[in-house]
């Protein structure tokens, strides 16, 4: 079963917690990386761009490649701390899609041996097979 127990939150610019960072593990100029407050596992890393933007394929190619980067140096930094034997990476794009926080976060989820009985699928377990 893939949920998260995480509801829903509809936040306006004002009010968006991911244009104010806090407890940054990682920075450059035009993104961010901090631990996320919904954390799924140890190391659980959102990396964010600074401008308040709602959809990953409206960010910049620069933004991209800056999320990017830090989506490696996270990675890196997972890794040396935690040890993961995996990682997810995703983005929701859309409510359809699950997407709770309008402001763009790309999730860096470590994954560990055992963590769920079956992690077939891996990311694919967002939508449920049909019959």
């Amino acid at each position: 079963m893939c949920t998260s127990g995480f509801t829903a939150i509809w936040l306006t610019m004002s009010d968006c917690e991911l244009c104010r960072p806090g407890d940054v593990v990682a920075q450059n100029e035009l993104a961010y990386a901090r631990l996320d407050s919904h954390s799924l596992a140890s190391g659980h890393v959102i990396v964010v761009p600074r401008r308040h933007v709602a959809d990953f394929f409206d960010m910049t190619a620069e933004e991209q490649a800056a999320v990017l980067a830090l989506l490696n140096e996270a990675r890196r930094s997972v890794h040396a701390k935690h040890q993961p034997d995996g990682y997810n990476v995703g983005v929701n794009v859309g409510r359809a899609a699950g997407q709770n926080r309008m402001h763009v976060h790309v999730h860096l989820i470590p994954r560990y041996t055992g963590d769920v009985p079956d992690p077939a699928g891996g990311v694919r377990c967002v939508l449920s097979k049909k019959a």
